[in-house]
């Protein structure tokens, strides 16, 4: 059975959305509709929790990945890859069976989280480079055990992010990418990185395709002139994600690397962490321990200037992005639907148009507050 939601598109158009479980049937063109902003539903490649919610905590209960979907309803999220970061062969294999058996268990996980991203452990264990990530567990990349965790996901990890620089990383990535046949639906993401112009043109060469938070995972402190951050900016191939939290990247900052890198190539992602939409304090987490929720809603590791991932979800994101003199919406609104959902070959999601997916998130103009959800032509929210 047929349903609509009327509001208007990022582009000023005001429209009438009739929908069902196969997908949008009909966008008609109204003359006037409610005050209210509808918009595809928002794809999160980079996520670790969000409301004390932890995807790298293998206590937690077997439920709570089906908890932190329906969560992140609330926040216009409608597709979103759980971030699993560096941890030792036992804790990653827990942690993607956990997932994979959520996936089976829950319909609603199998479609709302349709991969998982492995966030390491092959990156580099520089101190500033590696961020949070534990540098004891940090290595190489080893294919024996990634094929493992790929059997233990049942074919579910669809990202991971490495450094190139790592002995082996190059064949590793070419491996995942481009094996006999045709390549296996991964994308591979440079990140945690001190990877030399060298290196990154060579990742890209052997089927790396995105950028992992460009301008953060990195020191302090780097060369003005030989540092990671410009062969990816200059790389065409590579797909630039960018935390657009307030924290990670100053606005001149995110702003100049959209203008360099061009928003067609660009992604908005939130790597919210578990502390993510928590009251300000000091807390205990499976990831970086000691962290402080700063009164801003900042992510720091007690002591240290160094984020802990980010308090914002990918809705935050898109507000902080569209401030102002920030982006234009439909601008901001392409990189965090269309543009990850085609770099992750969910062609039929993340865009407003007859035969794609109906994910549907309908919220004030200011992007304070969503209204409704739509989840694959199913109604999961509705707010007085």
């Amino acid at each position: 059975m047929s349903e609509v939601l009327e509001g208007w598109t990022a582009a000023g158009r005001g429209v009438r959305v009739r929908y069902s479980a196969d997908g949008i049937e009909e966008i008609s063109e109204l003359s006037s509709a409610p005050d209210l902003l509808l918009i595809p539903g928002l794809i999160d490649l980079q996520l670790n929790g969000y409301g004390g919610l932890d995807v790298n905590d293998p206590d937690r209960p077997a439920g709570e990945l089906s908890e932190l979907i329906r969560v992140l309803w609330r926040q216009g999220v409608t597709t979103v890859f759980p971030t699993i970061i560096s941890a030792d062969d036992a804790t990653t294999t827990a942690l993607i069976t956990r997932a994979a058996a959520a996936r089976v268990a829950d319909p609603d996980v199998a479609y709302g989280a349709p991969g998982l991203h492995l966030e390491g452990p092959y990156i580099s264990s520089a101190e500033g480079a590696r961020g949070a990530h534990d540098p004891a567990v940090i290595r190489d990349p080893d294919l024996a055990e990634f094929t493992r965790w790929q059997a233990a996901a049942e074919g579910a990890i669809s990202i991971i992010t490495l450094a190139p620089e790592r002995q082996g990383a190059i064949e590793f990535t070419q491996h995942l990418t481009s094996p006999p046949g045709g390549g296996r639906g991964l994308v591979v993401s440079v990140g945690h990185s001190l990877a030399s112009g060298v290196e990154v043109r060579a990742f890209a060469a052997a089927g790396g395709r995105l950028c992992t938070h460009l301008g953060n995972g990195l020191p302090a402190r780097i060369d003005r002139h030989r540092n990671p951050i410009w062969p990816q900016l200059v790389e065409d191939g590579l797909t630039a994600g960018l935390i657009a939290d307030g924290h990670h990247l100053p606005a001149d900052t995110f702003a100049a690397l959209v203008r360099a890198k061009g928003a067609g190539r660009c992604v908005l992602t939130s790597d919210a962490a578990a502390l993510a939409g928590c009251a300000p304090g000091d807390y205990k987490t499976a990831v970086g321990g000691a962290v402080t929720v700063t009164p801003d809603g900042g992510l720091r590791l007690q002591g240290t200037p160094y984020l802990a991932g980010s308090g914002a979800s990918l809705l935050d994101c898109l507000r902080w992005a569209t401030g102002p003199g920030g982006l234009p919406l439909e601008t901001a609104l392409a990189m965090a639907t269309t543009i990850p959902a085609d770099l992750l070959g969910l062609t039929d999601r993340g865009r407003l148009e007859v035969g794609a997916r109906a994910d549907l998130v309908l919220l004030t103009p200011t992007l304070d507050k969503v209204v409704s959800t739509v989840v694959n032509g199913n109604r999961k929210l509705t707010e007085p």
